[in-house]
């Protein structure tokens, strides 16, 4: 898809670490590939590299602050980058930036869309909703899920079809059933301490309550099946307290191998390793949820808290498991039932995840209804 005519200006608070930085770079690279210019503004971060690899400009400006003083002064600087660039569409990912670029919206005449990542907080609701409702005052919305779309649906009375869905993506090429060699699964296993022939049970996301990482290990606790190991992969962030807590938890545990890992660069890998992947978030659903559509992409068996998008990426005993949030005895009893299952149940629900993953949730796709929800707002303006 070749379209000529557009300029897209994506605008995030940093290029660190995370979906939303993630997802900005996979856009910059399909709009590059399919011939169409684009930039990128945030504070920078470690992503940035891999716009500069692409040929993607960046925009160095202070989109993470919050100060009303530097949100002013980003609007005037984005107003102006947008004229000067001959840019035809923002693209805002993040509540504080987008007060700057509805202020450099209205200065330039150049319009804007925004993508709603999370399901945001609302109280105090005097403060909480009109602060958020500042994604809503663009050109249109995109909901990363249908639970977030519902979301804005009925928290803020926003117009149905001003609020479009485009699901997040896995890598379907990076993560592949294929992509790990089993003489590579063997070798990692034994360098963190775990038998070869002993499954897996993961719990990829940072270390935070609301991850559910005590869950699991109060679930394990319950289970009836104890040859199996515990890996986590996921920085605690600070979080001292909750870290130690869990591993508090892990010790307390007979006869199972638990392994926590700060963070990791090869997650196929930390994928391969696992028989059993779990999403165990229980007091805030996740909004999408990559990790459970990466591991599915990989044919690994998926366990996940049934609420947010888990619902729309998980079939229960189709193409993974859905357990109530927050509750270990049920988890428990599902995680003795996936370890459990025979060769025949395995490879069922293996193929049917891998084929549900590269259908309905690819970056190919995400990327291409992007675009093409980007040539629409073109088009309108035409």
């Amino acid at each position: 898809m070749r379209l000529t005519g557009m300029k897209i200006l994506q605008v995030l608070p940093e290029l660190d670490q995370g979906g939303v930085e993630r997802g900005t770079v996979e856009i910059a690279g399909a709009l590059a590939a399919a011939g169409i210019p684009s930039a990128v503004a945030s504070a920078g971060g470690r992503l940035a590299a891999e716009l500069k690899a692409m040929g993607v400009e960046h925009f160095t400006l202070p989109l993470a602050s919050k100060n009303p003083f530097v949100i002013f002064s980003n609007a005037r600087k984005l107003a102006r980058i947008v004229k000067d660039g001959g840019f035809t569409l923002m693209h805002v990912r993040s509540r504080a930036p987008a007060w700057s670029v509805k202020k450099a919206s209205r200065i330039s005449g150049v319009p804007f869309v925004s993508t709603w990542h999370g399901l945001y907080g609302t109280d105090p609701k005097f403060l909480k909703l009109p602060y958020n409702r500042v994604m809503l005052s663009g050109r249109g919305t995109i909901a990363v899920s249908d639970c977030v779309r519902k979301h804005i649906l009925e928290t803020y009375g926003a117009d149905p079809k001003c609020v479009t869905t485009i699901h997040r993506g896995a890598d379907v090429e990076r993560f592949h059933p294929s992509a790990v060699s089993a003489e590579t699964v063997t070798s990692a296993k034994e360098s963190l301490g775990i038998d070869p022939q002993v499954p897996v049970v993961s719990l990829p996301g940072r270390l935070t309550s609301l991850k559910g990482q005590h869950i699991l290990l109060e679930a394990a606790s319950l289970m009836k099946t104890r040859s199996f190991a515990l890996l986590f992969v996921g920085s605690d962030q600070g979080r001292v307290e909750y870290s130690q807590r869990l591993k508090t938890m892990a010790a307390e545990l007979k006869g199972v191998k638990t392994v926590f890992l700060d963070h990791s660069s090869q997650m196929p890998l930390i994928y391969a390793m696992s028989d059993v992947v779990v999403s165990a978030s229980y007091s805030h659903p996740e909004a999408f949820g990559r990790v459970i559509t990466e591991a599915q992409a990989m044919g690994r068996i998926v366990v996940a808290s049934a609420h947010g998008g888990a619902c729309e990426t998980v079939s229960d005993g189709m193409t993974g498991f859905l357990v109530p949030p927050g509750d270990p005895a049920v988890l428990a009893a599902t995680l003795d039932r996936a370890l459990g299952l025979s060769t025949e149940e395995r490879a069922r629900i293996s193929t049917a995840a891998v084929k549900s993953a590269v259908e309905n949730f690819s970056i190919s796709k995400m990327c291409s209804k992007t675009i093409e929800y980007y040539k629409e707002i073109h088009d309108e303006r035409k």
